[in-house]
């Protein structure tokens, strides 16, 4: 059938009643919304009633087997088949038998155990590490200690501060036990004479008071904090040792797992994979935690601990230390195993509730230091103590969002009618670069918009190049900052401008991405992995998860530092911008914006994923996902020129992205050993 061409008049008749229609449709949510609401309200005040009956609590033995074979048939229908879930269960025996690699599997056999013990350093380091106690269970702390003990690398001291009361004389019994042990050990003429140094406190000073009593006793150069409950792996001092003799190391931390109170270390429950250091995910989220070694010279003129702190004191002292630091390193490897049991914050951290509120001050003294002003500090989905940051708007800057276009009316008209109706940050001006149109409504549409004096329209004539294509719109820009936004994109938050907004206008910061979902709720973009993917050129972290999903360890629910972020949603100053040239035009279509975010971070910035600026993506909408013929072709071309322009960048892997995790899946599945 012949299409019939619309007239002007019928286009523009066809705009303004599919206007009416959304503008009468989103009047109807809202009064939907408000009835729900008020609805909710009434039904939780049912359910507590409920909750709170004995039948309800009588019933609870019948409720699990019901939500069992309720959650039996989620994965029926999630994975298709038995079949399904069996592949399912056999992807978390590949990750439980990748988990067991980092256990005591990893420990050194005698023979390398004796080679490091026997190494040569071109540097002289003790490291002094305190370990504060209070009550310690006794097999806990033999074998906090014996870990110690067992250290390749033997330049040491342990410090140890005894809180405990006279219910627990016990704990300085076993610390004078192996006191003698290790004298017995070493010969009297060793420069390593009394390494283990035992002091009982007049009375518990909580965690801060006696882990400085723990410093104050201590002599070496480089100071190591360890709990009187956990382990280490035997070779982290040694780990630690070439990192501080080849990169000149002045904080150092590792990856840790959690395992079973009473169990062996190889009975992990969670394992801790981290980035390198990445001041943006500090800040919201202690990922450093264990086990932080760092020079004894960043502690000139301030505290290790302040009491004001406890249950957070790490964190404060954490945050403090690398931002005095000269070269902060991540060890990626697991070396250290924190007991999770009653009372422990590995366990739960409602044990010690007072710790959320430490935390949240802990940040809040840091970004104050840092200079920031007028900030709110909110606890997330994913735990009390991940933190949603909040940065002020500095004044009221203009804010350029520039949209490529080809035809695709119903995708453009969502996306502007998403911007206007929705954002809530108002000066901002939308930059449409019309890239060879052939449907005649469209043209209809840019005149109707453009009565907005806040929509600009420019034509691009010429081959589809997305690089040049948005370089032009960059360079019609008003605004102080610009924002590059895929035509097939739709707003989700109110205040997704200011969520990008607050992190562009730091001048630490590169580039700016959101969250962005495919029409079903599933993951498209939260942040990019350099290297991921079958093309080892870089792809998106948590593909495809659900949009309720936290994230491996939480990452989904706050602001972290990514090498890139897509340039189908991405804010950068336009100086910035400016000054690094725009996006490549060599590549026309794939990678321009991982290239753009890299040569950003090159030059000393950061690049900022944001889950709380939400969009939807409809991928690809505008020119279509082929990759046969000549789009496979250019493809492929391109990703050549990336993997040799960044070719040792890519064999390093990617900072904020551990090497123990596969680069051919996007969920952070841990890869095998061969």
């Amino acid at each position: 059938m012949e299409r019939k061409e619309m007239t002007q008049e019928e286009a523009l008749r066809y705009y303004k009643d599919a206007y009416s229609r959304e503008k009468e449709r989103r009047r109807a949510l809202l009064q939907k919304l408000a009835k729900a609401e008020k609805n909710r309200a009434q039904t939780q005040k049912k359910i507590d009633e409920i909750k709170e009956s004995l039948l309800w609590r009588s019933s609870k033995p019948l409720r699990v087997v019901f939500h069992r074979l309720v959650r039996m048939k989620e994965r029926l229908s999630r994975y298709g088949s038995l079949k399904g879930i069996a592949r399912k269960l056999n992807a978390k025996k590949i990750e439980k038998k990748a988990a067991a690699q980092h256990g005591t599997a990893s420990f050194p056999v005698i023979e390398e155990a004796a080679r490091q013990r026997l190494f040569k350093f071109d540097k002289e380091v003790k490291f002094s590490i305190l370990m504060p106690l209070y009550n310690t269970p006794e097999k806990f702390l033999r074998q906090a200690i014996e870990s110690v003990m067992d250290q390749t690398y033997e330049g040491w001291e342990l410090c140890l501060a005894d809180g405990s009361d006279a219910e627990h004389a016990y704990v300085e019994q076993i610390c004078r036990e192996y006191m003698a042990r290790d004298k017995q050990y070493l010969r009297p003429s060793s420069s390593l004479y009394c390494r283990i140094l035992y002091k009982k406190l007049p009375k518990n000073e909580g965690i801060s008071g006696n882990t400085n009593a723990c410093l104050a006793m201590s002599s070496g150069n480089y100071i190591a904090l360890f709990d009187h409950d956990d382990v280490l792996h035997p070779c982290v001092l040694f780990e630690y040792m070439k990192v501080i003799c080849e990169k000149g190391a002045d904080y150092i931390y590792c990856d840790e797992a959690t395992f079973k109170g009473n169990s062996t270390i190889d009975d992990m429950i969670t394992l801790h994979f981290k980035p390198d250091y990445a001041p943006d995910n500090l800040r919201a989220n202690n990922y450093i935690c264990h086990f932080s070694a760092f020079a004894r010279r960043l502690l000139d003129g301030t505290s290790l601990f302040r009491s004001e702190f406890d249950g957070s004191q790490d964190h404060d002292m954490i945050l403090r230390l690398t931002s005095r630091a000269k070269c902060v390193v991540h060890v990626p490897k697991l070396l250290y195993y924190w007991r999770s049991h009653a009372g422990s914050v590995a366990s739960d951290i409602s044990a010690k509730s007072y710790a959320i509120e430490a935390a949240r001050g802990a940040v809040a003294a840091h970004l104050t230091s840092c200079g920031f002003k007028n900030f709110e500090i909110l606890s997330t989905k994913a735990f009390e103590t991940i933190f949603q940051i909040k940065y002020e708007i500095l004044g009221n800057p203009k804010v350029s969002i520039v949209i490529p276009n080809r035809n695709h009316l119903e995708d453009l008209t969502r996306c502007i009618s998403s911007i206007v109706e929705r954002s809530t940050y108002d000066n901002y001006e939308i930059i449409i670069v019309e890239n060879n149109s052939t449907e005649e409504e469209i043209f209809v549409y840019y005149r109707q918009i453009q009565d907005n004096p806040a929509i600009r329209v420019f034509t691009y004539k010429g081959e589809f190049n997305y690089s040049r294509i948005n370089n032009l719109g960059v360079a019609r820009a008003l605004g102080e900052y610009v924002l590059l936004l895929n035509n097939d994109t739709q707003v989700i938050t109110p205040d997704w401008i200011e969520e990008l907004l607050m992190y562009a206008q730091r001048k630490d910061v590169g580039a700016v991405g959101a969250k962005l979902y495919y029409e079903d709720r599933t993951i498209q973009h939260a942040g990019v992995v350099l290297g991921l993917g079958a093309h080892r050129t870089a792809g998106h972290s948590h593909h495809r998860v659900d949009y309720r999903n936290l994230g491996y360890m939480g990452r989904l629910c706050y602001a972290q530092n990514v090498m890139a972020v897509t340039g189908a949603c991405l804010m950068m100053r336009k100086a910035l911008y400016t000054e690094l040239g725009g996006l490549d035009e060599k590549l026309a279509v794939a990678l321009n914006d991982v290239d753009l975010c890299i040569r950003a971070w090159k030059t000393g910035r950061v690049n900022v994923f944001t889950p709380f600026a939400e969009l939807y993506h409809y991928e690809s909408a505008s020119r279509g996902t082929d990759l046969s013929g000549e789009n496979a072709k250019r493809y492929e071309k391109e990703c050549e020129l990336f993997r040799e322009r960044w070719k040792e960048l890519l064999e390093k892997g990617d900072p904020y992205y551990n090497p123990n995790f596969s680069l051919d899946r996007s969920d952070f599945a841990l890869k095998l050993e061969s």
